[in-house]
């Protein structure tokens, strides 16, 4: 049986009334500040925490090959693999979101996510073949599940939750909190962020938006009670061959990086997974496109920034406030 790497229980560090406690999982940086009842309570739930997302990472990471991911991608074209209530609730909500985006969203862009690895400085550009050859491999609509088996029918293709996995940890995290009574929390994911209750300073919750143009600073800030904020974009994850700047996020309808004119997009949502699904789905469709999907989708508001300025919903500004070193800040 394979070895699983497990998190170290991070140290608890007061705020006010309230406890934090920070660790990296999922390539990103995490915290999570709540309030809790007791001492006791307070490090309960850290550890409940952190061997939850210990668990998950090493069942759904891309990078790990003892993970059922990998397992999965290694049987492309076989008989499949077993899976779990969790894999098959993740699948379901994969489902939804490749139907939500019309396909924006597709867990199936392994193949083109190696291609352009921006991991790798000393890659070359892919010759229009293998972007073809790779973009062949993609299609959730060819992904056979059901609530036991996971089957890649093709050779070579290759699932990554890398779109969704991070926001569903989010969400489930925020779960835990709930089923324990917690009512004042923040969980910070690789700077994406889901709230619910006062922050230790009272009121809601004040989060930093990340200028794209300039990431040391903020643009501004928003305020939130219950809900979440999650920013795409390529201003820091990228990678320059031949003179030519490439992003991370790929476009898997044309095989290549996203290069529209965007720089970034945030979306304030009731969960993570909406929040981050619809900021990447907006800056891959690109300014106006994206900004027409936000504004039809129910419960959520986003701004879009571009090379010319910022667009947002009509219903955006009515979280922005005037705080532009807002503590919570995020890419």
């Amino acid at each position: 049986m394979a070895l699983m790497k497990s998190i170290d229980r991070p140290a608890l560090h007061g705020v006010g009334d309230y406890t934090r406690f920070s660790f990296t999982a999922m390539g990103s940086p995490c915290e999570v500040i709540y309030a809790a009842r007791s001492h006791a309570a307070a490090e309960a739930f850290r550890d409940t925490v952190v061997d939850w997302v210990s668990a998950f990472e090493n069942q759904f990471s891309f990078y790990r090959k003892d993970s059922l991911v990998s397992r999965v991608n290694r049987d492309a074209g076989g008989e499949g693999v077993a899976i779990d209530e969790t894999a098959t609730e993740l699948l379901s909500l994969c489902n939804w979101y490749y139907w939500l985006t019309e396909g924006v969203f597709d867990p199936t862009a392994g193949p083109l996510l190696r291609l352009w690895d921006y991991h790798d400085p000393e890659a070359a550009i892919p010759s229009e073949g293998q972007v073809a050859a790779a973009r062949d491999l993609v299609g959730w609509s060819r992904v056979e599940y059901d609530e036991g088996r996971l089957r890649l029918p093709e050779p070579g293709m290759a699932i990554d939750f890398g779109g969704i996995g991070k926001e569903y940890a989010i969400d489930q995290v925020m779960a835990i909190a709930s089923r324990e009574g917690m009512r004042d929390v923040l969980v910070n994911f690789g700077h994406d962020v889901r709230m619910m209750g006062c922050a230790p300073q009272g009121g809601m919750w004040r989060v930093g938006l990340e200028d794209p143009r300039s990431p040391e600073r903020c643009w501004s800030g928003v305020s939130i009670d219950n809900g979440a904020v999650c920013t795409s974009g390529d201003y820091r994850r990228y990678r320059t061959i031949e003179g030519k700047r490439y992003g991370h996020i790929v476009d898997c309808r044309t095989g290549y990086p996203v290069a529209n004119g965007c720089l970034s997009v945030t979306v304030i949502a009731t969960s993570s997974i909406d929040a981050g699904i619809l900021s990447t789905t907006a800056f891959v469709m690109g300014a106006d496109d994206g900004l027409q999907m936000l504004a039809r989708h129910f419960g959520s508001e986003g701004a879009i920034w571009t090379e010319s300025g910022a667009i947002q919903t009509p219903g955006f500004a009515g979280y922005v406030v005037d705080d532009h070193d807002s503590e919570r800040v995020f890419s």
